[in-house]
């Protein structure tokens, strides 16, 4: 079974698209609140025994929440990844029209990276790209990929995330690219569940390679855990679990999966999340990706 990674999307910002979240977080979004709601969610997976923690530099206040924690507990044992090319601009507005904007630019991994490190300072130890799409100038620019195989010095581990329905295509094309005759990237992170699991082949391929493999939106950003499929519920309602704990634990038991990410709300979804089955799970129930994708594009930021 895969290692668990807590993911901190949805706690991190007043907003966002998760299906399920509205319930689960604080009536009051403002940040004191949401920075106490996070600190009770990283308490809980500690407790869990989960010791990875991923955030990005879009995710509101993740990593000034997460610093926080980790200098408040100190705890030790810590691994932090995050993920610059996204800005956050919503300024703490749920109902603002644009909440991050991408760019895959030397000039945003530059600025995002000092950032980071002001906040999270020698606890980040990967560092990702976020949302690599094959559209992406980072593929045709050779300075950039130089400054991101330089973090290997300072002991980060360099990676990508993805997302779109070209992610197979990402995913084989991003470990092929090399600085100073060097892979760049070591380690991705790939959505994929039983809605979506076109990456699967790429993933197991880079898996093989000796590449670190986590996977990302394994409830479908809360489809898989709200509205499931009649026959995935039923298979989770026969093994006594709850369709989020199956669709995590269908992710977990991929061979090519070295973590798969949890996106709690609160204490109580994290408990549902990490509830262990062996059932297994209807397994025609992928959706062609650009219908998959059109329809996680289509989620409101609520």
């Amino acid at each position: 079974m895969a290692d668990y990674v807590l993911g901190l999307a949805a706690l991190g910002r007043p907003a966002y698209i998760n299906i399920g979240r509205d319930g689960a977080l604080p009536a009051d979004r403002g940040v004191d609140a949401m920075r106490a709601a996070s600190w009770e969610v990283l308490d809980a997976a500690y407790a869990a025994g989960i010791r990875w923690v991923d955030v990005a530099r879009s995710y509101g206040r993740a990593e000034e929440f997460l610093a926080g924690w980790l200098a408040d507990r100190g705890h030790t044992g810590v691994r932090v990844s995050s993920k610059w090319g996204y800005r956050y601009t919503a300024d703490w507005r749920p109902d603002a029209e644009v909440h991050e904007v991408k760019e895959h630019s030397l000039g945003r991994f530059r600025t995002q990276w000092a950032q980071t490190r002001a906040l999270l300072g020698q606890a980040v130890s990967v560092y990702q790209v976020h949302s690599l799409t094959p559209d992406s100038p980072l593929f045709t620019d050779p300075p950039l990929l130089d400054a991101l195989a330089g973090l290997r010095a300072e002991g980060v581990t360099v990676g990508f995330s993805t997302s779109g329905p070209a992610q197979a295509d990402t995913v084989r094309r991003a470990f092929e690219l090399e600085s100073a005759g060097e892979r760049v990237f070591s380690l991705v992170q790939s959505t994929w569940n039983v809605l979506e699991p076109s990456a699967g082949a790429a993933l197991d391929e880079a898996h093989r390679a000796g590449n670190t493999v986590l996977l990302k939106e394994v409830l479908a950003n809360g489809r898989l855990a709200v509205d499931p499929p009649a026959a995935f519920a039923a298979a989770a309602s026969d093994a006594g679990v709850t369709p989020d704990a199956l669709a995590v634990c269908a992710a977990a038991r991929q061979p090519f999966a070295d973590g798969v990410l949890l996106g709690p709300a609160s204490p109580a979804q994290l408990a549902a999340n990490l509830a262990e089955t062996t059932a297994g799970y209807p397994a025609d129930l992928a959706e062609p990706p650009e219908r998959y994708w059109a329809t996680r594009s289509a989620l409101p930021w609520h």
